[in-house]
């Protein structure tokens, strides 16, 4: 697998990397938090702006991401907006989505942007959305990098599905292709495994997937096993069910990746 150096942070390379999310509804709260996180053992940050009052007022947001920029430094930021058929807060026809994302793309101060990468299409065995992968195309041309996604938050598709949802990902050029699953049983928590393990032995990039919920809890903390690059922490409020608290988390994978190397 190649590794994917975003600022001074290389994924697929060393210890699995942390990402922390924020969730705040104002700027000013949003600062906050960020300001919080540096004092923490984070590699990454995940803007979750389909929280954020001012997402669709493209002015006030891009002058938001340059203050975000401001207080995190040389921290990679990855700039999300869930919908809510994937779990988010926020419903947006695609052309609106694609102008948000395109906007921080182009403003230079976000180092990755989410797409939904089956946009309208609730197969697992489907393909990524034509309006999905032009989208990819035009965040590429302004030289940002894309995690494709795709979430499922009522069950865990079958091991050959999710392989084949990473797979449709990279294949429509997401530079770090994410499946997010929810268990109901300990069995789905093995298929989400076995599945990137599957997408482990033959993919050339990055990738992350994630088991939620408490049950899944053990997906977060098994990326040396099933090569997730990286791995969703909480700074407080998590976005997500099944988050850890970042520094529990980071202290977890280092002693992994300790005890693999021997």
């Amino acid at each position: 697998m190649n590794t994917l150096k975003i600022r001074s942070t290389e994924l697929g390379a060393g210890v699995p990397k942390t990402i922390v999310p924020i969730v705040a509804k104002t700027r000013g709260a949003i600062l906050e938090k960020a300001t919080e996180i540096t004092k923490l053992p984070v590699d990454l940050v995940e803007w979750r702006a389909d929280f954020y009052d001012g997402l669709f007022n493209i002015p006030e947001l891009l002058g938001t991401l340059k203050e975000l920029r401001k207080t995190l430094g040389n921290t990679p930021i990855l700039f999300t907006v869930r919908t809510k058929p994937e779990g988010g807060e926020v419903a947006p026809s695609f052309e609106d989505y694609s102008k948000v994302n395109l906007a921080i793309a182009q403003s230079g101060d976000a180092d990755l942007v989410d797409v939904e990468m089956f946009w309208g299409n609730t197969d697992w065995n489907g393909k990524v959305s034509e309006v999905s992968s032009k989208l990819v195309d035009e965040i590429h041309k302004a030289k940002c990098l894309v995690v494709g996604s795709r979430h499922s938050f009522a069950h865990t598709p079958a091991q050959g599905e999710i392989l084949r949802t990473l797979q449709e990902q990279k294949k429509a050029g997401a530079d770090i292709p994410k499946v997010a699953v929810m268990p109901k049983s300990d069995k789905d928590v093995v298929t989400l495994i076995a599945a990137s393990v599957d997408f482990k032995s033959e993919t050339d990039r990055p990738f992350l997937t994630i088991s939620m919920g408490p049950r899944g809890m053990v997906s977060r903390m098994a990326c040396e096993l099933s090569g997730s690059c990286m791995t969703f922490g909480a700074a407080g409020q998590a976005s997500a069910p099944g988050q850890i608290q970042v520094k529990d988390l980071k202290d977890a994978l280092s002693m992994i990746h300790t005890a693999q190397q021997g």
